[in-house]
């Protein structure tokens, strides 16, 4: 069995309705929000994505592998919608660190760099339709830009440092689209995804997998 689970980012559109092959995963599902994993059969399988009233938006083939889970996310493209298939497998968080990533669902966005309060990048040209590696966080309190800039990341291999309360909000990072804060717990795998909000307006989901 694989483990899936289904995530709306479909801006403009009425709640889904998802199938698994025959087996409907999925009964009510709003824009910006999330569904619990189900266990589907391993295998290429055929998804469907419904409206409350059966009518069918999309059906598309996707692979699911034996004990991986993934989150299918719901996206806008030129002229309907399209899947995301996500891989969610991340190494446990050790000690008291906690994993951290970001996820572009915005349709209208262009690639967005993510930066720490302090003006750090932690990821660079961040596209739509991209999912960044997994970084480690430590527990704190962060403030989170997400802009164009034309500035580099820090090292790959380098974790994310939580911020002195005194940087929190106070560094000016031009052509924000959207921020975020955080209150990092211990022991948690945190995706950040972003969101279409209407216009060129962008808005940030976070969910947590212990």
């Amino acid at each position: 069995y694989s483990r899936v689970r289904f995530l709306n980012a479909a801006f403009g559109y009425p709640a889904f309705q998802a199938y698994v092959s025959s087996k409907r995963v999925v009964s009510f599902l709003g824009y910006a929000s999330i569904s619990g994993y189900t266990r589907v059969l391993a295998g290429y399988q055929t998804v469907t994505i419904a409206g409350q009233d059966g009518y069918i938006y999309l059906q598309k083939t996707l692979p699911f592998t034996a004990g991986v889970s993934s989150t299918v996310a719901i996206v806008n493209r030129a002229g309907g919608l399209d899947l995301l298939q996500i891989q969610d497998t991340c190494c446990a968080p050790t000690g008291s660190l906690s994993n951290f990533r970001v996820s572009n669902l915005a349709y209208n966005s262009g690639p967005m760099d993510v930066l720490l309060g302090d003006g750090r990048v932690i990821f660079a040209d961040v596209r739509f339709k991209e999912t960044t590696s997994f970084k480690q966080i430590q527990p704190g309190e962060y403030q989170f830009f997400f802009a164009e800039t034309n500035q580099l990341p820090i090292l790959e291999n380098l974790g994310i440092e939580s911020l002195d309360s005194a940087f929190v909000g106070q560094y000016p990072v031009p052509d924000t689209v959207a921020t975020l804060y955080l209150n990092v717990a211990s022991n948690i795998n945190y995706t950040v995804f972003l969101l279409q909000s209407g216009g060129s307006a962008l808005q940030t989901m976070v969910v947590e997998d212990r």
